[in-house]
C-alpha cells in the first residue's frame, strides 16, 4: 500500500478501470483527506467519493 505525501501527484485506478491523475492535498483541521483531480482541477474529500479506487504509483 502506498502512503500518499502532501503535494505529490499520483496515478489512481478507479473501479471502472479508468485511470486518473490526482494530487494529494493532505488533511484539513477536521481530519478530512483532500485530493485535486489534475485534469478538472476539482478538489474533493475522500468521504465524498462514491466508488472504489486505489493508488497505482506516485508520479514525478
Amino acid at each position: 500500500m502506498i502512503t500518499p505525501e502532501t503535494d505529490a501527484n499520483y496515478l489512481i485506478a478507479l473501479c471502472s478501470g479508468e485511470e486518473r491523475r490526482w494530487r494529494y492535498l493532505g488533511q484539513d483541521a477536521r481530519g478530512a483527506t483532500w485530493w485535486r483531480d489534475l485534469e478538472t482541477e476539482l478538489e474533493f474529500s475522500e468521504s465524498s467519493l462514491m466508488y472504489a479506487w486505489s493508488i497505482v504509483e506516485r508520479l514525478e
